[in-house]
C-alpha cells in the first residue's frame, strides 16, 4: 500500500497580507525646476512584506541590497502588472516618508496565486 502524503499548508496565505501597499508612476516637473513628482495610483493592495532576513545581512552588505524588501501580493488576475518603472509606497511606521523603485518582478512558483516583488529604496 501506497502511504498518503502529508497535507502541508501553504507557505503565505491571506491572512498574512496586512500592510497596505500603492504602486504609483512619476512623472516629469513641469517647468524650469528638475525633479519629479507622483503621477497616478495605478494600484493598491494588501501585501506581505520582508525586510532582509538577519542570516543573510552579510551577504546583503556585500551586494549592496541591504535596503531591499520582498513584497509579497495577491496575483491581481490581469487588473494590473507590476513593472520595474513603478514605484512603491508601503503604509506603516517603519516605512514612514520612504518609497521604493520595483527592481525585480516573479511569479510565485510554489503558490500560483501570489506574486513576489522585490524593491529598493528610491535614491
Amino acid at each position: 500500500m501506497i502511504p498518503n502524503k502529508q497535507y502541508q499548508p501553504p507557505r503565505i496565505n491571506n491572512g498574512e497580507l496586512r500592510t497596505w501597499i500603492v504602486f504609483f508612476k512619476y512623472k516629469p516637473i513641469e517647468g524650469p525646476e528638475p525633479g519629479e513628482e507622483e503621477e497616478e495610483e495605478l494600484f493598491g493592495c494588501w501585501a506581505k512584506v520582508d525586510q532582509v532576513w538577519s542570516k543573510d545581512v552579510e551577504l546583503a552588505k556585500s551586494n549592496g541590497t541591504l535596503t531591499d524588501v520582498t513584497i509579497t501580493i495577491r496575483d491581481p488576475q490581469g487588473d494590473y502588472y507590476p513593472s520595474n518603472k513603478d514605484h512603491i509606497t508601503i503604509s506603516a511606521p517603519q516605512y514612514q516618508n520612504v518609497t521604493f523603485n520595483v527592481k525585480h518582478i516573479q511569479p510565485d512558483m510554489q503558490n500560483k496565486d501570489f506574486i513576489k516583488v522585490i524593491a529598493e529604496v528610491m535614491s
